[in-house]
């Protein structure tokens, strides 16, 4: 049987729970600690500051609210989606797509951003701290479903499933 929904529970789940908890912790445990999050950014070949400068503990603090925002919109707009959109996967699928081609585009710029900036140092994957090692890896499991979101893996795609759908109100 066809997916009836262009957000079936796999990517509500993912993107509409885990994704928003995964960028508020990252937020709420960089307020705690804005500077253990800018120190396990990226390697150090000598020791970090003591203290960071004030324009660069408000860039962080800044940064992690962007990725909460953005994590949070995701959560509000699917479930809007599923919840006031449920007659219609068509609609649910023109929404989604919306909000998803900007987040692909936004995963291949974070790990790509992430991995130019390291500079050599990307290559020498031992040296990675585990924040950093969890920011790609995170990226990567957020990455890949989308994509196959995209694919139409395990949903209602209209193209597809809109014929058979059709075809069932003709007989």
């Amino acid at each position: 049987m066809t997916p009836r929904s262009a957000i079936p529970t796999f990517y509500y789940v993912l993107f509409g729970v885990c994704e928003p908890l995964l960028t508020v912790t990252g937020f709420l445990r960089t307020i705690a600690d804005p500077k253990k999050t800018h120190d396990g950014q990226a390697p150090w070949s000598h020791p970090p500051p003591e203290e960071l400068p004030l324009a660069t503990q408000v860039t962080i603090l800044q940064l992690a609210h962007v990725c909460a925002l953005l994590g949070v919109i995701n959560g509000f707009v699917l479930r809007a989606c599923r919840r006031h959109l449920a007659f219609s996967p068509v609609l649910q699928e023109k929404i989604v797509r919306a909000l998803m081609v900007p987040l692909v585009i936004g995963d291949v710029l974070h790990i790509g951003i992430t991995l130019w900036g390291l500079g050599d140092a990307r290559w020498d994957v031992r040296s990675w701290s585990p924040l950093l090692w969890a920011t790609l890896l995170l990226g990567l499991t957020l990455f890949i479903p989308r994509i196959m979101w995209h694919l139409g893996i395990g949903r209602y795609v209209h193209t597809r499933d809109g014929q058979a759908v059709d075809a069932d109100k003709k007989e």
